[in-house]
């Protein structure tokens, strides 16, 4: 070898390996998610963004959706802020351009394809199985206008 060969810094290697995605950055846990909110918890199945992103950060932990059966029994919202996830921002934005969801003037609602694969997807009784059975507890009780109440508080704040 040459001397100047031998001066030379050794060459570094990167080796690409699979990492895991998280599930809650999973495209189609998120979209499954979304569409059960609005299919479970949504009259009409039509749901404003806030309103959806409260479900969202909820279904992060059963501590936050005890909270959530707790302020539907008591017909009052009483926590004062939740998160906003940008990946549901992603998931609703492949279940509008999917046809599952679509957009209306107050926010979205499930189509007839979103509610056929919610369905579908609702037949294994493991799916989502914890998240149901508090879901079911919270029901249609937790209301725009309890969303929006909250809401009004953050633009005076």
């Amino acid at each position: 070898m040459t001397k100047a060969a031998d001066d030379a810094p050794p060459r570094l290697r990167f080796v690409r390996r699979p990492s895991p995605v998280l599930v809650e950055h999973r495209p189609l846990y998120k979209i499954s998610q979304l569409l059960l909110v609005l299919q479970m918890l949504s009259r009409g199945g039509k749901s404003t963004l806030p309103r959806l992103h409260l479900f969202n950060w909820a279904l992060k932990s059963t501590d936050r959706i005890q909270k959530l059966v707790d302020a539907a029994n008591a017909k009052k919202l009483s926590m004062t802020a939740w998160g906003f996830d940008p990946a549901l921002a992603i998931a609703i934005r492949f279940a509008v351009a999917e046809s599952l969801i679509e957009v209306t003037s107050t926010g979205y609602q499930l189509t007839e394809k979103g509610r056929g694969f919610i369905t579908e997807v609702l037949k294994d009784a493991d799916v989502f199985a914890p998240e149901r059975r508090l879901l079911i507890k919270v029901g249609k009780d937790i209301t725009e206008g309890m969303v929006e109440k909250v809401a009004k508080g953050w633009e005076s704040a």
